[in-house]
């Protein structure tokens, strides 16, 4: 029998074994031990960077940020009430003509003080003269009249009634000459009260009709502070307090006068009231229509917490300073915070702001610095003093 001619055998040695195919699995084995080496080494690198980065930042905090401080303080401030006007002259006039003619003469100088009852204009006044030259004859002859028949009348040779025709012939001529010497002096133009002349508005020659503005002449040994104040503060006023008065035009300086007249009644469409305070003006250096800032003296008030102004931070979220705390550190040390809290605040006088709430005496504000800082930001106290009260501060 020939083995290799069996249709059934495949012609393989009978001791041959089928071998195992272990070669992919050690490959696949091999290929995931390296994949996970690799995402490994990833996750740790990942792990340990952070660690290091938070480790860095932890060791390397922000040198503290030097900062002027200020201590809240109790003080009594100046009880004022602020409001703004103008300066009006006590007496001031547009000097003007009462009755109508030409211009002979012009008897004062513009820019020049004059006393009252000085003539300033002359207007042609000759018919005048001519009729108060005409009744004073009237009165002269009257006056003889008169006489005549009182001495008749008295020696019983005349009628009471001549007396009594000639006493009212004189009266007549008398009323004339007075009529005639009232327009002549209406045409002899004359300054009614001592003060300053402007402009001159006139020249020789010109006919001058009645009411003509001539020359405007004005008082400024005293002058009117008027201002408003509203409904509110209207009851804090009276007759008799102090007023300051400070102007554009000499700026840190302050003139001091007295509320003179309050108005009775308040306005309904603006709900103020109007004030006048009278001001001596000795120097003459105040002018009626200047823009003044009146500040009332008012009594004084209990003392109030207040700042420096410069520790306040003002903006439309509200009024905030930086209150200095103290805390302890890790190692036992003392390290000194600014932390932002929110207060409320109230009037401003000379550099301090008062704190009406938010602050307790004694409290340390940062008053120089903050912008530099934020909230729990770690400061430290600089060796500058806290901002001066300035030298002379405005009294308005």
């Amino acid at each position: 029998m020939n083995i290799a001619t069996e249709p059934k055998l495949s012609g393989k040695p009978l001791d041959d074994k089928p071998r195992k195919r272990t070669r992919p699995v050690l490959w696949f084995i091999v290929v995931g031990s390296l994949l996970a080496a690799l995402v490994g080494g990833f996750v740790w690198f990942n792990m340990f960077r952070d660690k290091m980065i938070a480790q860095f930042f932890a060791n390397m905090k922000p040198p503290p940020i030097n900062v002027t401080i200020a201590t809240a303080g109790s003080e009594t401030v100046p009880n004022l009430l602020t409001a703004v006007g103008d300066l009006a002259a006590v007496h001031q006039v547009n000097v003007t003509s009462d009755v109508s003619g030409r211009i002979t003469e012009i008897m004062f100088t513009p820019g020049t003080t004059v006393k009252q009852g000085a003539p300033l204009v002359q207007l042609y006044d000759a018919p005048d003269q001519g009729d108060l030259a005409n009744y004073k004859a009237q009165v002269t002859v009257a006056q003889l009249s008169l006489d005549r028949a009182k001495q008749l009348a008295s020696r019983q040779f005349g009628p009471q009634a001549t007396v009594d025709q000639a006493q009212a012939a004189y009266d007549q001529a008398q009323a004339g000459v007075a009529k005639t010497e009232a327009l002549i002096a209406q045409k002899l133009v004359r300054a009614p009260f001592d003060g300053d002349l402007g402009v001159r508005k006139v020249e020789v020659g010109q006919y001058l009709s009645a009411g003509t503005q001539i020359v405007s002449l004005t008082d400024l040994s005293q002058l009117w502070v008027n201002f408003t104040v509203t409904e509110k503060d209207s009851g804090q006023l009276k007759v008799g307090q102090t007023v300051r008065i400070g102007v554009d035009a000499y700026p840190g300086r302050t003139f001091e006068g007295k509320i003179t007249t309050i108005e009775p009644q308040i306005a309904t469409d603006t709900r103020n009231i109007r004030v006048q305070a009278t001001i001596a003006n000795p120097e003459r250096i105040l002018k009626p229509g200047m823009f003044a800032t009146a500040t009332v003296v008012l009594p004084d008030k209990p003392p109030v917490l207040t700042v420096p102004e410069t520790a306040v931070d003002y903006t439309l979220y509200g009024d905030s300073v930086f209150v200095i705390n103290e805390k302890k550190t890790d190692d036992g040390k003392t390290a000194l915070t600014a932390d932002r809290i929110y207060v409320q605040t109230g009037d401003r006088i000379n550099g301090r702001a008062v704190i009406l709430k938010g602050l307790k005496e004694g409290d340390r504000v940062v008053a120089v610095g903050q912008l530099k800082i934020q909230s729990g930001a770690a400061v430290a106290i600089s060796t500058d003093p806290p901002p001066p009260v300035p030298a002379k501060p405005p009294r308005y």
